[in-house]
């Protein structure tokens, strides 16, 4: 994998990212905010974390004790989850929450207390998936083992003709695969890769933060309940898998439904190495948004359903999207570009469900 040898031309609509910038400044300037989050992101911030502690802190301390009760708890806890990622730690690791580092940097860090990695994370997501967009070979989020296919360059298995119905079942897993390996796989990996070189921390120094945040997890989540929880220590672990079930299938959703989809491309560079698209017109091309319409569903998943905008200006912070999105609409259809929207959620998932069906039954999809 040489990420040197991937080169995006700088020919075809090369103005259309600095026509964006220059539109996208004057809404800031003409609004007078900074492209930060304010003290809405602030209170969303509490609610969020409020969501996935006090939970916690009820069943621990003995105040919620019946079992039902406890599992409503520990479902909470899954959207408090999902709620973290999306909304508070996706921005913080973007460097889009705040102006001020630090506070991006410790906030970044809140993905360690569901199950992650804030070094791995901000490799995979920021480095990989953002500057090689469903590109099989480069971008990890479409490379997930044999199990799923995801791009139609991937090879294909007789496995995959009913993908579309077990999926589900396996982004139930994303979290948890966090904590048992993913991780540590990375780590080795990226260490070979040289893109820890970076960090500004030694490999030996980053595997032993990773270990004791993976060792204070356990300790805190599944060692403190199955002790202090009034029920038998094994139904306390399936209420811990079903947590993360909830907080997996959730992610998982969101950011599939943004990628793997009907409307996506899937560019592979020539010979020599080089794309067909330059950078800005490769993120619109491989990335949906949907259900703009629904203020709460995209409140709760930190404006990802605004994914191009996203993809455009990952400094920006979530709670500008949906004004930027009018300029980003009309300044595409002004270059000729196709800007991807589905309507709402429902069919977003469909449409999903839909590719994933055609990636498991043809080698070609133009052949669909």
């Amino acid at each position: 994998m040489n990420f040197k040898a991937l080169k995006f031309p700088n020919t075809k609509n090369s103005d259309l990212l600095g026509t964006l910038r220059i539109r996208v400044k004057e809404y800031f300037d003409t609004k007078k905010i900074a492209r930060y989050g304010d003290s809405s992101m602030v209170w969303k911030t509490v609610f969020m974390i409020s969501l996935y502690f006090i939970p916690y802190i009820l069943m621990l301390t003995g105040i919620v004790a019946n079992v039902w009760g406890i599992l409503g708890l520990w479902l909470l806890m899954g959207f408090g989850m999902a709620g973290i990622g999306l909304s508070i730690m996706h921005d913080a690791n973007h460097g889009s929450y705040s102006k001020n580092e630090n506070v991006n940097k410790y906030l970044g860090y809140l993905i360690n207390l569901i199950g992650g990695s804030s070094v791995n994370w901000k490799i995979q997501h920021n480095v990989l998936h953002h500057s090689f967009t469903n590109i099989d070979g480069f971008d990890e989020d479409i490379s997930i083992g044999k199990i799923l296919r995801f791009s139609p360059h991937q090879k294909r298995y007789k496995v995959h003709r009913i993908q579309h119905y077990y999926a589900w079942f396996f982004y139930c897993f994303m979290t948890l695969n966090w904590i048992v390996s993913k991780d540590f796989m990375q780590l080795f990996r990226y260490r070979q890769m040289g893109l820890l070189k970076g960090q500004s921390r030694s490999f030996s120094a980053l595997l032993t933060e990773l270990i004791l945040s993976k060792l204070f997890y356990v300790f805190c989540f599944i060692v403190l309940p199955v002790v202090l929880l009034p029920v038998p220590w094994w139904q306390t672990l399936i209420f811990f898998f079903v947590m993360h079930a909830v907080a997996s299938l959730i992610v998982g959703i969101i950011f599939q439904c943004a990628h793997v989809m009907p409307t996506s491309e899937f560019p592979l560079p020539d010979d020599k190495g080089y794309l067909e698209n330059n950078f800005t017109i490769h993120q619109i091309l491989t990335t949906a948004n949907f259900s703009p319409g629904n203020k709460l569903f995209s409140w709760f998943i930190g404006g990802l359903n605004y994914q191009i905008e996203h993809h455009l200006f990952p400094n920006i912070c979530h709670i500008h999207y949906r004004a930027i999105s009018a300029i980003v609409k009309k300044t595409t259809a002004e270059f000729g570009i196709p800007y991807n929207v589905h309507s709402n959620f429902f069919k977003a998932v469909k449409n999903h469900l839909i590719m994933l069906r055609d990636l498991g039954r043809y080698d070609d999809l133009s052949k669909c």
